[in-house]
């Protein structure tokens, strides 16, 4: 194959590492000429710097952005199939599909750096999550373990960043730094169970694991390394009890790096870990069924996603901040959606990946709405909140959305991403072993009700603080983040009224 044919097929990720390195170069070159400006001018210097700053972020973020949809471009028009390198990259409709996906979020994480007024360094940053975008990419086209690896380091090195980037506010750093440790932790995880599985099978690519697991014995070795993988894989996804970092990571980050990893690296990993245990450990898949249940990951992955659920749920009542509320909440609607993966067959696969993209789609629309809040009051807990239908019935509108969709009240995406799970989950077994999942998620749902009708109490029903009171009636007006935020509640409604517009062509994708 030549180089020609390598780049065509790989054209996607070399159009965003391209428009990285441009965002990068023009952040550093228009900072160096801002620092020239203000060490030439006595007076003035905070308002050269800023107006300095804001010209950057608006360049630069244009960039991103165009550099984005021609991505998105170039993926349309890749090859219907394709292999490379036994399995390293792979073009299949599924991977494109998500490699779409994946580009929409980084590309609504790039409108919401608009609002972040603590980034003073904006090429630098844009350029990270460009990067860390390209990490996810990689992650969704490869069926080998090393390059999921490396992928997997590519994403999570940018994050670690992309987290502590805010040195204006000290829960930045800890966030980072906490991320750092936890990631860092699971990433070990990860490569030693690898390297267990390549000790035992001889070999990295899924479909060849596949296919020697399914002719040899289940050693203790081999038992090992699987269980070392989903523990590693159990950390990228925030699945209780390894959900530690998310708190933190979601508060302390600027907002669009929360809204980031809320969104795209949920989507990537959860993709990358249903080819894994769906394609290389298929044949050790065991059952998690009340009445008959096996070893093999299934039942490990049924118990994650149990405690994920009430332990996501409960702990979330007891939150007073939005954005902790959130990542709580992620932990709950991780468990939700590996309920797909226990399911484990082709329409379970469909169901989880159906569910965590509208999940996707709501959290980036409701960090917008944060981000705005935020932008106007310095802050997002509930009181931030409070009579926000008076200032800008626009976003309670949104936010609301977004609110009744993560509960999954019909008809939103949301709802029939729950129902296509639960139903999903039931067929699985003739004899509805899986019910007790789907009994604790009808719980867990229950519960999440109540948090999310706090949320809409706060915004619909309570008074403005004192200090919000005393502020102009109206959020200053953002036009393109309202937009944004405005599209992305129409998805919402929109694949709840018409979800086969994205579950058949998920259907469909599917190998």
């Amino acid at each position: 194959m030549s180089y020609l044919e390598l780049l065509k097929l790989a054209s996607t990720e070399a159009v965003v590492v391209v428009t990285a390195l441009v965002v990068l170069a023009i952040g550093l070159t228009t900072r160096r000429e801002a620092t020239g400006v203000t060490v030439a001018t006595a007076q003035g210097d905070q308002n050269v710097g800023g107006s300095s700053s804001a010209r950057t972020n608006a360049i630069c973020s244009f960039i991103a952005a165009l550099g984005l949809a021609i991505a998105i471009g170039t993926a349309l028009m890749l090859p219907r199939k394709a292999t490379l390198f036994s399995g390293m990259l792979v073009i299949t409709p599924l991977t494109s599909l998500f490699k779409i996906i994946c580009m929409a979020l980084a590309f609504f994480a790039v409108l919401l750096t608009k609002s972040e007024k603590s980034l003073r360094h904006p090429g630098e940053y844009l350029a990270i999550l460009l990067l860390a975008t390209v990490g996810l990419m990689l992650l969704v086209s490869s069926e080998e373990l090393l390059m999921i690896f490396i992928g997997l380091e590519l994403l999570g090195l940018s994050l670690y960043v992309m987290v502590a980037f805010d040195k204006t506010d000290v829960r930045s750093a800890e966030a980072g730094l906490k991320y750092f440790l936890f990631g860092s932790t699971s990433s070990a995880f990860t490569l030693f169970g690898i390297s267990l599985i390549y000790g035992m099978s001889g070999i990295t690519s899924l479909a060849a694991i596949s296919e020697k697991l399914a002719t040899v014995s289940v050693q203790p070795l081999l038992a090992v390394g699987i269980v070392m993988t989903l523990i590693g894989f159990a950390f990228k996804i925030a699945a209780a009890p390894f959900h530690l970092w998310a708190p933190d990571a979601y508060q302390g980050a600027p907002i669009p790096s929360a809204a980031f990893i809320a969104s795209g690296s949920k989507v990537a990993s959860f993709v990358v870990l249903g080819k894994i245990v769906l394609v290389g450990f298929a044949p050790l898949h065991g059952d998690a069924a009340w009445h008959a249940m096996v070893a093999g990951w299934s039942p490990v992955l049924a118990a994650l996603a149990a405690l994920s659920i009430l332990v996501g749920n409960f702990v979330a009542l007891a939150q007073s901040n939005l954005r902790r509320l959130l990542a709580y909440s992620a932990v709950a609607h991780a468990g939700y959606t590996l309920i797909g993966l226990v399911a484990g067959d082709r329409e379970g696969f469909s169901a989880a990946l159906f569910y965590t993209t509208t999940y996707a789609i709501t959290l980036v629309g409701a960090f917008g709405v944060v981000a705005l809040v935020r932008r106007e009051t310095a802050g997002d807990d509930f009181s931030n909140f409070s009579g926000l239908i008076s200032r800008s019935p626009m976003l309670a509108g949104c936010m609301s959305i977004f609110m009744l969709s993560l509960a999954g009240i019909p008809p939103l995406a949301g709802f029939f991403g729950k129902f296509y799970l639960f139903s999903v989950a039931l067929r699985a077994d003739a004899g509805h072993g899986l019910l007790w999942l789907v009994a604790v998620a009808l719980f867990g749902s229950l519960i999440s009700l109540y948090y999310y009708l706090i949320v809409l109490k706060v915004i619909f029903v309570d008074e403005p603080s004192l200090a919000i009171a005393s502020s102009p009636d109206h959020l200053s007006p953002d036009l393109l983040q309202r937009i944004a935020v405005a599209v992305l509640a129409a998805v919402v409604l929109f694949l709840g009224l018409m979800p086969d517009a994205l579950a058949a062509g998920l259907l469909a994708a599917m190998p």
